[in-house]
Order: C-alpha cells, then sequence, then structure tokens
C-alpha cells in the first residue's frame, strides 16, 4: 500500500510542510496540490469534503486532508495522511516548549513571514476563481453565497456561525423538488464502531480523571492533561481560532479560580501561552498543533521526559476525535447523499462556502497593511497577492515554491 500511495503521501508531506497561512488559505494550497495538480480528487469532492468537515467539531483542514486519505486508499491511508500532515508542525511546537526559556522573545517577531497574509488571501482567491462555476449556477445559489459573504464577515470567528449557514444553505435549496427528484436507493449498513470508541474514550477519560483528582494520585497532571485537551478536540466547533481562546480559559484563567480546590490543576504561564499562540500562526500546518506547545509546557515542571509526554498527549488528544468523528460519519454522510434531500442540499451548502470564502478573503485582507506610511511593503502585499493568484493558474509552479517565494521577500524587505 506505501509504494502504491507513496505519490500521494509525498504530495501531503509536501503540503505539511508549506501550508501557510491558517485554515483558510489551506483549501487555496489543497485545490491547488490535491486537484489541479494531481487529480487525486475533484473539484467537487473537496467542496464536499470541506463542507462536510465544517459541520464537525474539530480541526477542518485537518478532516478534510483525512479524508482525502481515505478516498484514496481507505481507513490505513487515511491514518498516515492523518499523521504525515500533523507530524511537522507538531515537531516545530512540541520543540517550541523545549526552546523557550532560552528564546528572546522580543525577536520571535521576525519579518520573515509578513508577507504570508498577502500569500494566504492569493490562495484563497484562487479556490474561490476556480470553484465558483462549479457551485454558484442560479439564482438561489447567488443568494445563498451573498448571504454568506456578509454574514461570515460580520460575525467571523463565532463558532456558530459556519454550521449555521451550511445548514440554512442546505435546506434553503430543499424548496425545489421538481429540479432534483427522488431515486429509489437502499441504505447500507452503517458501522458504530468509531463512535463507540470516540464515546468510550471521551466518558473513560473523564471519569479516570476526576478520580484521580478526587484521590490525589500522585503525578495525575498527565491523565488531567489528556482529559483536557481530548474534551477540547471533541467539542470545539470554529477551528483554531476558537481552540485558543479554550486552551487560554482552561489552563491560565481557570486554574487560579479553583486553586484552593485543586491546587495541582494543569496550569501554564499566560505569558508563555501567549508567545506560543503568536508563534503557532507561523508555523506551517495545521493550528491545532499548539496542542504539542501547550502539552510540553503542562508537563515541564515534571522533567524533560515528562515534558517529551506532555508533548505526545497533546498531539494525540487533540486529533484523536477529529479523526473519529470524521472517519464514523462520512460513511453515513456517504449513505445519506442517496436520498435527495440532502443532495439536494449540496447545491445550497457549495454556494454557502464559497461565500465564507470570499468572505474569509477579504477579512485576512482587512488586517494587511495598504497605507502610505510605507509604500515598499504596500506595493509588496498587493503584488505578493496578485503574483500568488497568477502563479497558482499556472500549473508547473508547485504551491512550496511560491510559499518559499514569500518567505524570502519577508526576509529582504
Amino acid at each position: 500500500m506505501l509504494l502504491r500511495h507513496l505519490n500521494f503521501l509525498r504530495s501531503v508531506f509536501f503540503y505539511s510542510i508549506t501550508a501557510y497561512g491558517g485554515p483558510q488559505a489551506h483549501i487555496g494550497m489543497m485545490m491547488k496540490t490535491f486537484v489541479k495538480e494531481k487529480p487525486y480528487v475533484t473539484e467537487e469532492e473537496l467542496l464536499e469534503y470541506n463542507a462536510f468537515c465544517q459541520l464537525l467539531p474539530g480541526a477542518s483542514s485537518t478532516q478534510t486532508v483525512t479524508l482525502i486519505g481515505y478516498k484514496r486508499g481507505g481507513v490505513p491511508l487515511a491514518v498516515l495522511t492523518l499523521i504525515i500532515w500533523i507530524l511537522p508542525a507538531c515537531i516545530i511546537m512540541g520543540g517550541l516548549s523545549f526552546l523557550l526559556q532560552y528564546i528572546d522573545k522580543k525577536e520571535l517577531g521576525t519579518d520573515i513571514f509578513k508577507f504570508i497574509a498577502p500569500m494566504a488571501v492569493g490562495f484563497l482567491a484562487y479556490a474561490t476563481f476556480t470553484t465558483f462555476s462549479i457551485a454558484v449556477k442560479n439564482l438561489i445559489t447567488w443568494i445563498i453565497m451573498s448571504v454568506g459573504v456578509i454574514a461570515t464577515y460580520f460575525l467571523f470567528g463565532q463558532p456558530w456561525v459556519i454550521p449555521s449557514l451550511i445548514f440554512l444553505g442546505g435546506v434553503a435549496t430543499n424548496f425545489s423538488k421538481k429540479r432534483i427528484p427522488q431515486e429509489v436507493q437502499k441504505p447500507k449498513k452503517i458501522k458504530w464502531w468509531n463512535f463507540w470508541l470516540f464515546g468510550i474514550i471521551f466518558i473513560g477519560a473523564g471519569i479516570l480523571s476526576e478520580t484521580a483528582r478526587k484521590q490525589d494520585w500522585h503525578d495525575r497532571k498527565p491523565i488531567n492533561l489528556f482529559e483536557n485537551t481530548y474534551r477540547m478536540g471533541s467539542l470545539v466547533f470554529g477551528g483554531g481560532q476558537v481552540l485558543i481562546p479554550m486552551m487560554y480559559e482552561q489552563w491560565s484563567v481557570r486554574p487560579e479560580v479553583v486553586k484552593e480546590k485543586n491546587p495541582e490543576a494543569v496550569q501554564i504561564d499566560e505569558n508563555s501561552l501567549y508567545t506560543g499562540m503568536g508563534i503557532v500562526r507561523a508555523v506551517p500546518g495545521p493550528v491545532f498543533s499548539i496542542s504539542a506547545f501547550t502539552g510540553g509546557m503542562a508537563l515541564k515542571d515534571m522533567g524533560y521526559r515528562m515534558q517529551m509526554l506532555g508533548c505526545l498527549i497533546g498531539m494525540v488528544a487533540i486529533f484523536l476525535p477529529s479523526a473519529l468523528l470524521v472517519l464514523f460519519f462520512f460513511p453515513i454522510w456517504n449513505n445519506l447523499k442517496k436520498y435527495a434531500v440532502v443532495y439536494r442540499s449540496l447545491e445550497g451548502i457549495n454556494a454557502v462556502i464559497i461565500g465564507i470564502m470570499i468572505a474569509s478573503t477579504f477579512y485576512i485582507m482587512k488586517d494587511i497593511s495598504f497605507s502610505d506610511e510605507k509604500l515598499v511593503s504596500t506595493s509588496i502585499n498587493i503584488l505578493t497577492m496578485v503574483g500568488t493568484f497568477l502563479l497558482l493558474n499556472v500549473k508547473k509552479i508547485p504551491p512550496p515554491l511560491i510559499v518559499l517565494g514569500c518567505l524570502l521577500l519577508g526576509a529582504l524587505f
């Protein structure tokens, strides 16, 4: 299996070390890497995977990549794809937990990454441009897309916005039953083991963590760390921008409140957490990789071996629920798609996704400097956005070269 899918796994690896710009830009790079350069999935499939993963808790870009692997080679390849995708970012963030005390935090704001944001705009604009004609075809999809743009832009970052828009978009395209009639389909048997495993781990970790706290077990922090992280990975909607505030509340604010009742609660220094939040934005790969950093920081007082264990716990606990949920619900989704009420919904869902992508493009742009005070930087920001978009339309230029070019621009200017 490894030999048969070696080229695909190589593409996943290069994607993992060059996927800058956060989840909004990841969809553009996926479009270029897995659709245009090598047709591992179609544009329609990628849009569907992305929309489906937006409905689930967890890391949506990670779940989308996992589904691409699942489509290519089932569960074994999906697991390999997941590992290759998360490992580089988690190694970097886990290593940061060891190096933080030796680093001058003032120097972490290096300008090498300052053109990554305009590059992300270019990637997102490219993904929107290439998929627009597939998703927006008639009046209702134009209306749905427009509502998606406005709602996403003005409510950006609210965890309920994207799932709500996707649901409402799916409902809106179900009012017309003539265009897509119901076909007789026989439902397939649902495999429940992934969901049971997810639930058993969730409940078991909670019981074990609470027992360890009440009975004051020695060195119980790793157990508490796993439960805290797994719970966040299971319940977070809205991606990394929602996960990070949850981590701040769980590990910096809450321990101070419960200090008398639970003096051994997992606690991370507020300033260290701020540093990790900043660095993870400049690291390629999933924003959820910050969990490798927080895991290491949570156990750093217990020695370097336990700190390494903390990094591993953080990485596994944050991504495990995402993987179990997506691999459980996707076969159900494929089963449900046989019914007209669901595949009519796909028309509205895809239009919403285009609206979300357009709004995300403008939202990222508003944080990019276009002032006249720094004419050179302003000009380069504009050229980076336009140049990224144009270069992505040239088939022979791979995304990693575009990313390296933007990093070089940051170093030079």
